[in-house]
């Protein structure tokens, strides 16, 4: 099934959803690693990466939004409305995250003098001058907005355990394709 119903999320959904935890999961593990190892080869694979992954990132939550936004009326609404606030509103703050992130990391590369390359692809080479108007914004908030993306994941990731251990709902079983 292709499809959100309130039983279960479809395989798109799914698919979504995973692809992006993997590569969320990527991202945030290569800047826990450079915090905590410093500039090493191990980091500078990882680090590396983070342009291209967080362009692929970009773009797989486009497509997850327009996505959600065609499913919400498909999805089941939760009994309490408290907690149905509560859980919209943690979402939607990740989803915003989750754009404002790699649009902030987008604006820093299109402005940036250092040449850009995606996937091992040259894009741009280097440029004479910063354009300081683009980077700046990214300069600012986009480290700080990430991390706390991650405590939002963590969060997320909390309310998985609580839904599954403590209320015994199938919160978990809908997100990985069992019927509730």
């Amino acid at each position: 099934m292709l499809t959100d119903t309130a039983e279960r999320y479809g395989s798109i959904s799914r698919a979504l959803h995973w692809m992006m935890a993997m590569l969320l999961a990527w991202q945030f593990t290569g800047m826990v690693l450079a915090a905590v190892l410093g500039r090493v080869p191990l980091t500078g694979f990882w680090v590396g990466t983070h342009v291209s992954v967080g362009v692929l990132l970009f773009v797989l939550i486009i497509v997850r939004i327009a996505w959600a936004l065609s499913q919400r009326k498909r999805r089941r609404s939760y009994r309490r409305e408290s907690l149905e606030k509560a859980a919209r509103a943690g979402h939607a703050a990740m989803y915003v995250l989750m754009l404002v992130v790699p649009t902030l990391g987008l604006l820093r590369l299109i402005g940036d003098v250092r040449p850009v390359s995606l996937f091992g692809i040259m894009i741009r080479p280097e440029r004479g001058q910063e354009v300081t108007w683009l980077t700046a914004p990214a300069n600012l908030v986009h480290g700080t907005l990430a991390w706390l993306l991650l405590a939002l994941i963590v969060g997320h990731v909390t309310m998985v355990v609580i839904h599954r251990f403590f209320w015994r709902d199938d919160t978990l079983g809908r997100m990985i394709g069992r019927a509730a």
